[in-house]
């Protein structure tokens, strides 16, 4: 049974913080509120308290593109991001919100012989991990995207692609006032435009937060920051490997015919799906330059505009809405930053680049775990903040955007 599309539980918004908690989470995105979500769901833990410095869903969880895959390259970000594509089929029932989540796959189209390559290897590895994703001839993408043009404008001819049969897209904002609602009811405190100025400190361990209105007391700090994490973590004296780039995206016009499928190219790293309001979204790989700027350029909308028209000529016809950019946070092996920092008391939840929206449900999960019993699940054992100094990185570029 689905959830009306009207239905968005209230938020209750305290007037003031209290002194001390059991858990502050520093970030009110996506990661933060299912964070506390799920310490008061699934470990009767509501002594907490989520501080955002603008107001939530601010940041990049309002700015992404909405897309959920698992067809990555490596097995340890496979089966993490299939256990969240799962969550998210049943997380409408779960929080008592419309997400508006539909099951639409994933083609990524391969232009050249190496592309090809990859992909099939790309199917190989993600059927090993459960993944569901095959490889499609030319005519067989054509039957899944009537309106591709396989010659690709003459300059970006389709020899095939790798569908990826469970990919899906969700309202980005829904998802995360849905798990805003559902974990202050249960008591968790959600504070707007109470930004951390720094961390309190009570010998080595970090004991709370500073913000404008003083301290406030914590058992465990965890910073879910999107963009500036580096300045938040460094006082706590921890050096995160984290670049911030921006990542820009556009929407057109309706569109009358319906895209069924979320369409993106390996090579070309840019894609497009169509909103529920029939509307054209279109991204591309974070920008090369790291910036915490949000503006979006007229280059990088030339740029991945230009590409798409060859693949999908309809788009030529219509008209640029909006643009924006979102702040992501790149770590050096381009997969995410989950768990202890070496610092008692402080935690992160950081490097979630182009894909941390995706990742909400599992990644929320997770750290509440981690935080209610200090055992990190095996999920996300392998992106320890420690394992740069191991050697043992998770180097999947396949995380970075449409790679």
């Amino acid at each position: 049974m689905s959830v009306p599309v009207d239905s968005l539980p209230p938020i209750r918004w305290p007037d003031r913080p209290r002194s001390s908690y059991d858990v502050v989470i520093v970030g009110g995105g996506g990661h933060g509120l299912s964070t506390a979500y799920y310490l008061a769901t699934r470990h009767q833990l509501t002594n907490v308290a989520v501080l955002e410095a603008d107001y939530i869903v601010s940041g990049n969880t309002g700015r992404n593109t909405t897309i959920i895959r698992a067809n990555y390259g490596l097995p340890e970000a496979i089966r993490f991001y299939q256990h969240s594509l799962e969550m998210y089929r049943d997380l409408e029932q779960e929080i008592g919100a419309a997400i508006l989540h539909q099951t639409r796959g994933i083609v990524w189209t391969a232009h050249t012989e190496t592309a090809m390559r990859t992909e099939r290897a790309r199917c190989l590895v993600n059927t090993a991990c459960g993944a569901r994703t095959v490889m499609i001839s030319p005519a067989e993408l054509k039957d899944v995207v009537p309106q591709i043009d396989l010659a690709g404008g003459g300059r970006y001819p389709v020899l095939g692609a790798s569908h990826h049969l469970d990919g899906a897209t969700a309202r980005h904002d829904r998802v995360a006032w849905g798990y805003a609602a559902g974990a202050s009811q249960r008591g968790v405190d959600i504070l707007q435009h109470t930004p951390v100025t720094g961390l309190v400190h009570a010998g080595d361990r970090v004991a709370g937060v500073q913000t404008p209105g003083g301290p406030i007391a914590a058992g465990v700090v965890l910073s879910a920051v999107g963009g500036r994490v580096t300045a938040l973590a460094a006082h706590a004296g921890v050096r995160l490997p984290i670049r911030t780039h921006p990542l820009h995206a556009f929407v057109t016009n309706n569109y009358a015919q319906e895209l069924g499928s979320i369409v993106a190219s390996t090579e070309l790293v840019c894609y497009v799906s169509q909103t529920e309001r029939g509307q054209m979204l279109i991204g591309a790989e974070f920008d090369a330059q790291p910036s915490y700027s949000r503006q979006s350029s007229f280059s990088a909308l030339r740029a991945y505009a230009y590409k798409m028209t060859k693949l999908l000529p309809f788009l030529r016809e219509l008209r640029i809405l909006r643009s924006w950019a979102g702040i992501c946070d790149i770590s050096t092996d381009f997969s995410p930053i989950m768990g202890e920092t070496g610092v008692d008391g402080f935690l992160v939840t950081t490097g979630w680049g182009t894909w941390g929206f995706k990742a909400i449900p599992a990644g929320g999960e997770a750290m509440a775990e981690l935080i209610a019993t200090g055992r990190a699940p095996a999920l996300i054992e392998p992106f320890r903040l420690d394992r740069f100094a191991r050697d043992h990185l998770v180097a999947d570029h396949g995380s970075a955007g449409t790679r």
